[in-house]
């Protein structure tokens, strides 16, 4: 029988292996489903319902959900929040901060309340109901700490960067840079570029290392060292606080 999951935790560590010590590859944030593929003791391999990435969280992150509910919780319509921090009460009346990005499944606007399972849960605060742009969205990132692996505020990785900005959108596209690449149309002229077309970076061994945000002509927003604007061109990323070019450009691609 499979087994599902969903995380009632603002962000939760998805490990390549069964172990605290291993390397975070990803994280799942509130209100993210999952599929439970293998159970031990105290690790779950899981499938994220979101992307499809794979990796370990612990047991003790888990809140189990029945095949009828999981199915349910991903045919509904889902609030996502846009904010940076938002504030959630839970049944105990105890606040839960979540970041961006966050999935609060059958969300009453009007009451500012969803549940899950037993646990009710009301959104405390007024929330942004208008949906911003790519870029406005993006530019709230600024200066926030690069973290591999990471998908929110206080530590993201370039490609996750790309996939949360997309996702409060409206748009999935794949966790890592290597296989958002394969997404879209291609932008063949810097020129012809428009907000919010994605830019992929590769190395020297032509592999796709690093993807960002176009957000203006000749301007890309991207996670290196931290959340940052630089220069684009052909050539690629021009950083003009170390005055050299940081990123070989690959390809443009339009994500629609």
């Amino acid at each position: 029988m499979n087994q599902y999951g969903i995380s009632e935790i603002s962000v939760v560590p998805l490990r390549k292996e069964a172990s605290d010590r291993s390397e975070m590859i990803s994280q799942l944030l509130f209100g993210e489903t999952f599929q439970i593929i293998e159970e031990s003791e105290k690790w779950s391999f899981i499938k994220s319902t979101f992307d499809n990435y794979e990796g370990w969280i612990d047991n003790k992150c888990i809140s189990y959900l029945s095949e009828e509910i999981f199915l349910q919780l991903n045919s509904n319509p889902e609030f996502i929040t846009q904010n940076l921090s938002s504030t959630i009460l839970n049944t105990q009346n105890e606040q839960i901060i979540l970041p961006a990005g966050c999935t609060l499944p059958n969300f009453n606007s009007e009451e500012k309340s969803f549940t899950i399972n037993n646990n009710h849960y009301i959104l405390s605060g007024d929330f942004n109901s208008n949906s911003l742009d790519i870029e406005s969205l993006a530019k709230q990132y600024l200066n926030c700490p690069y973290l591999w692996g990471g998908k929110n505020p206080y530590g993201i990785d370039c490609s996750g960067f790309a996939q949360v900005i997309y996702k409060i959108n409206g748009i999935k596209i794949p966790r890592d840079a290597a296989d958002q690449v394969k997404e879209g149309n291609i932008v063949n002229f810097i020129s012809d570029t428009k907000q919010g077309d994605l830019a992929f970076f590769d190395n020297e061994d032509g592999e796709i290392n690093h993807v960002g945000i176009i957000i203006g002509k000749n301007e890309i927003i991207h996670a290196s060292g931290k959340v940052r604007i630089d220069k684009l061109d052909q050539q690629g990323i021009y950083n003009r606080e170390l005055k050299k070019y940081t990123h070989k450009l690959r390809v443009i691609k339009r994500i629609n």
